[in-house]
């Protein structure tokens, strides 16, 4: 017999044992693992040996093999080890670089958010002047951080909510709105006409009629832009919609007397926002719940109501406080007689202290 032959037939008897106690080994893995109810308890080196192993024998190797762990989870374990090699953060030196101060995060958004056209350098020398110094390459980091554009762009895409935070003081919006009322004639719609200003959140009902015609609409607007008397007289913008009654002879009188009519886009209430909440408030809170006789009676629920609004109604909008409270009232006095003023029959009432009681005992 050839010595290749030789060889040959005892490296098969090698092969096929290793097979063999390959074999003894996987069943006697499975016995064992068959003898626990949970999972076999490892620690991170038994963890570490069978990755390195398994690593060296292959996926396939493993699936006819293992059976403590699923082979994809010793692959997973390898991947963790070469990444803790290679994971330099336990030699890092800290601090590092000081995290930006957040009250001087706060005034770069503020600064961005209330001036549009503020750049890196005009933040960076306000900030200078409040006593801090940054440099303008903060100021972008700290902007790209939360999302805000710079300058050019922020200035192009500043949103509606924006302009009218910037504009409230000289700005007013106007709308209609209808309510029914009993008069000889049967059941009329009137339609009244009225402007609130968006700084204060003042209501002025302009007029009550029921045929808004293009000559009581031009009779309004001279009406609401008389000098010094007229409620739009310090008003540079006023919000309108796209309702017909809004005529363009209504928009030349409130342009000559230097107001500019902003229309909304068609069917868009929310841009209105401010105008549709006053009328959501009047006809849930007054209106939808009186019978009206005529015209009069209407204008006399509509007076009341826009008194009580202004000097008795809390407002969330404005720190839950009152429009424009009366000279007596003192939110501090907590003595006295509480009593309760009412207005259409109770329909709105006002608590408040005893105020002659409170100097009194004062």
């Amino acid at each position: 017999m050839e010595t290749s032959e030789v060889i040959a037939i005892v490296g098969g008897h090698v092969n096929q044992e290793l097979l063999l106690r390959n074999e003894y080994l996987a069943a006697e893995n499975e016995i064992l693992k068959s003898k626990f109810d949970c999972p076999v308890p490892l620690k991170n080196e038994d963890r570490i040996r069978l990755a390195v192993i398994g690593r060296k024998i292959g996926m396939n190797a493993l699936r006819d093999v293992a059976c403590i762990v699923k082979p994809e989870t010793s692959m997973m374990w390898f991947r963790k080890l070469v990444a803790k090699k290679f994971d330099g953060s336990q030699s890092r030196v800290y601090p590092g670089r000081p995290a930006i101060d957040p009250e001087i995060e706060s005034l770069v958004l503020r600064f961005a958010g209330e001036n549009p056209g503020w750049g890196y350098d005009q933040i960076v020398g306000v900030l200078g002047n409040l006593g801090y110094d940054i440099c303008d390459q903060t100021v972008g980091n700290i902007l790209k951080k939360n999302g805000v554009s710079p300058s050019p762009t922020r200035k192009v895409h500043s949103t509606w909510s924006d302009f009218i935070e910037s504009h409230k003081h000289v700005m007013a919006a106007c709308d209609f709105f209808t309510t029914e009322a009993i008069t000889p004639a049967g059941l009329i719609t009137y339609y009244v006409l009225f402007f609130i200003h968006i700084g204060s959140r003042k209501i002025h009902i302009a007029g009550v009629t029921d045929h808004p015609d293009e000559i009581w609409m031009k009779q309004m607007a001279r009406n609401v832009t008389m000098a010094a008397i007229g409620f739009l007289s310090n008003c540079r913008y006023l919000i309108q919609d796209r309702d017909s009654k809004f005529s363009d002879s209504f928009r030349s009188i409130l342009e000559s007397c230097g107001v500019k009519p902003i229309r909304l886009p068609p069917r868009s209430p929310n841009l209105n926002a401010y105008a549709e909440r006053f009328v959501r408030s009047i006809k849930e809170e007054c209106l939808s719940n009186l019978i009206l006789l005529g015209e009069h009676s209407l204008m006399n629920a509509l007076k009341e109501y826009t008194d009580h609004y202004h000097e008795e109604r809390n407002h969330q909008g404005k720190n839950n406080g009152l429009l424009v409270p009366s000279e007596s009232f003192d939110p501090n006095n907590k003595t006295g007689t509480i009593l309760c003023k009412e207005r259409l029959g109770g329909l709105l009432k006002y608590y408040y202290r005893n105020p002659t009681q409170y100097q009194l005992t004062g």
